[in-house]
């Protein structure tokens, strides 16, 4: 006799997501307000986390002639691998992530599109509200003066350099974003499985998930928006690039996190498409 879990190991992973999916789709409705309470601490979470990481950028850049440029991408990548962490255990709803699990809910009928849609638009309205509030905090103080306002203000150039560039900064930005929410749910995964007992290892997956994403130059799309936040209120922008840059990472982010990860896992965790597959070819 076959051996069930052995073909589909990752069943566990599936059921986790499946009742996480049915408790945000219960509080998107009747719980909005405490729905929007939660994925806003995550923008904030992102928020002062993004902070920290241009800082430690700045700080590495202001040694010596800049020659440890480097080194400093490398300890603010692990600094803002953290974020995931604090936004797991505190609980709180990260856009990206649920673009994940409404997926696969979506996949096995557990939720319809319109309700998948309300779970993710609030969810994306509570981490730009978090965001906000962090970036009118960083505007009524000097934390974003200096050599780390510099950083900061470098990093959106060079995300609105991507609209800039043509269709070919595009494509670029849109595979940036697959792989950033690729890596994000990759870790949920590890997370998710029921294979990984301890939270060090947890953490540890999730903040080497977040450091790939942030050393390479993925992109997130709660990020820029927490970051065109900060540095809008502080200098302006590009209002038509920042939308631009954010329609683009969305799209990315769904890709990588809600079909390459979601839909992918649920189709191969589909015991009962299976079972059903097996019978109908044992009766032909």
């Amino acid at each position: 006799m076959t051996d069930h879990s052995q073909l589909f190991p990752g069943k566990q992973f599936i059921s986790t997501v499946l009742d996480a999916l049915d408790t945000k789709t219960a509080m998107s409705g009747g719980l909005a307000r405490v729905y929007l309470m939660r994925a806003a601490m995550a923008g904030a979470l992102i928020g002062v986390m993004y902070l920290a990481y241009f800082a430690v950028l700045a700080a590495f850049a202001g040694v010596g002639n800049g020659d440890l440029v480097g080194i400093g991408r490398i300890v603010g990548a692990l600094v803002f691998g953290f974020a995931l962490v604090f936004i797991y255990y505190s609980k709180s709803e990260l856009l990206t992530s649920n673009m994940m699990i409404v997926s696969i809910g979506a996949y096995y009928r557990r939720i319809k599109p319109l309700r998948a849609l309300r779970v993710l638009v609030l969810c994306y309205g509570g981490n730009v509200i978090g965001g906000l509030v962090v970036a009118l905090l960083v505007l009524g103080s000097t934390l974003g003066d200096g050599a780390v306002g510099d950083q900061m203000a470098a990093a959106v150039a060079h995300k609105m350099d991507y609209l800039s560039a043509g269709i070919g900064g595009w494509s670029d930005l849109f595979v940036r974003a697959i792989f950033c929410n690729f890596m994000i749910n990759l870790a949920m995964i590890l997370v998710y499985n029921g294979m990984i007992k301890d939270d060090f290892t947890k953490s540890l997956a999730m903040i080497m998930s977040v450091f790939v994403f942030a050393f390479v130059g993925f992109e997130h799309s709660v990020a820029n928006t927490v970051l065109f936040t900060i540095v809008g209120l502080q200098n302006g922008l590009d209002v038509g690039l920042a939308l631009g840059n954010i329609v683009i990472v969305l799209l990315g982010n769904f890709v990588g996190g809600g079909l390459l990860i979601g839909f992918y896992y649920a189709y191969a965790n589909d015991e009962l498409r299976h079972l059903r597959k097996r019978r109908a070819s044992v009766e032909d």
